[in-house]
């Protein structure tokens, strides 16, 4: 049995397409037989929402009367600073931007009240935002200050472009120590008081595509509530990593970048966090089409959060100071199960992605394909897979002389 992506659009086309999501297909396996099951569906949908830093989106506000040029300059918008480094008036704006007067960790642990995913969040959602800079001038861009309100619908572009989203599996955090800790992956008691992950398991994109099969450059994917593509392989993707039988990564392993039109997204899917002692950051929402294309790839699409492992890791000492030590393997399974068992210890776990948004987007996706409103695209070139060289390494400690 082989399917293509251009038969599986046809199939679109004429309202005959079966699609089910990530969760779904593991009860339809079950029940058909894979043979059976990968006859009749041709689509399975996957999703995640959670924390996704290496966020953010570019714009290009237009050009004032006198013109400005902002590149050199300082640009902020609702306080945060903006890189202007692109040309006159092309601006970017990640995730973790601070405000200048921020205390950050000084006042410890900070709150990080508002960043950079605040101001996405607001702009998609359509708020006014108070832009501010300051430049040199030149001869041909005279004017030195602006102080201005920009609104989405105003700017010539607004695009989110991400360069590392969608993690392929990830650590589970705890901590050792014998006080508090404040991480990116959340407040963390001391001596195994807690455990935090951030996964979606069993729906997650790269996790039911674990060779990049069929997630390429170019996929059309859902992105912040619209449609958005795989523009790349995301920064730190590494493929070469630890995996069970069944293909699927024991350690955090590939990466997407992603890429998509900023004007069409919902504020609902982008969330500007802030993270108790660590920073700010954004929630994203990506859900990944996986046509099925033959028994293999549908067979990746059935594995269950039982048969998902993630490596426990000390985030007081093992995780910053890099060392590779970690203190065993537990399932999604386990962990959703509220506790898990680390040294003997019973220690209650939470999850800082949201399941029941990973549902939805899933769900979301799969009537949008239902309904003729999303077609599946053909990626035009493969993401680095286990026989490629292309990885993010480990960088060579370098001593300070």
């Amino acid at each position: 049995m082989a399917k293509t992506i251009e038969e599986i659009n046809k199939k679109i086309q004429q309202g005959k397409v079966v699609v089910v999501t990530a969760e779904e297909i593991i009860d339809v396996v079950k029940e058909k037989g894979l043979k059976k099951a990968a006859q009749e569906v041709d689509v399975v949908t996957t999703g995640t929402f959670g924390p996704m830093c290496s966020s953010g989106a570019y714009l290009n506000i237009g050009h004032s009367k006198p013109r400005i040029k902002l590149g050199g300059g300082r640009t902020y918008l609702n306080g945060i600073p903006a890189y202007t480094g692109l040309a006159a008036v092309d601006i970017y704006i990640g995730a973790n931007a601070l405000p200048d007067d921020d205390p950050r960790n000084r006042v410890y642990p900070g709150e990080f009240n508002y960043g950079g995913g605040h101001v996405i969040e607001e702009l998609v959602a359509g708020k006014d935002i108070r832009l501010t800079a300051t430049a040199y001038g030149t001869d041909c861009y005279p004017r030195k200050m602006l102080e201005t309100w920009i609104n989405i619908k105003d700017l010539n572009e607004a695009v989110l472009f991400n360069i590392r989203n969608s993690y392929q599996n990830y650590n589970v955090a705890v901590n050792l120590s014998d006080r508090t800790i404040y991480t990116y992956m959340g407040v963390l008691k001391p001596s195994l008081g807690n455990a935090n992950y951030s996964s979606a398991g069993q729906l997650s994109p790269l996790l039911n595509d674990p060779y990049y099969k069929t997630i390429g450059i170019g996929t059309r994917i859902f992105l912040g509530g619209t449609v958005g593509y795989v523009a790349w392989h995301g920064t730190q993707h590494n493929p070469h990593v630890l995996r069970g039988d069944n293909g699927v990564p024991r350690r955090p392993a590939g990466t997407l970048a992603v890429v998509g039109e900023l004007k069409q997204m919902q504020s609902e899917w982008l969330r500007g966090i802030s993270m108790l002692g660590y920073g700010c950051t954004i929630a994203v929402g990506i859900g990944v089409p996986i046509p099925v294309l033959s028994e293999e790839i549908l067979n990746y699409t059935a594995v269950s959060d039982a048969n998902i492992f993630a490596p426990v890791v000390d985030y007081s000492e093992v995780y910053p100071q890099r060392k590779p030590e970690i203190l065993g393997e537990v399932s999604y399974a386990q962990l959703k199960t509220g506790t898990i068992q680390v040294q003997g210890k019973e220690v209650p776990t939470a999850s800082l992605s949201s399941y029941p948004g990973a549902v939805k987007i899933a769900t979301i996706l799969k009537e949008r394909i239902l309904s003729g409103k999303f077609q599946l695209t053909e990626p035009v070139a493969s993401l680095p897979g286990v026989e490629s060289d292309v990885t993010s390494k480990p960088l060579k400690e370098r001593p300070i002389e």
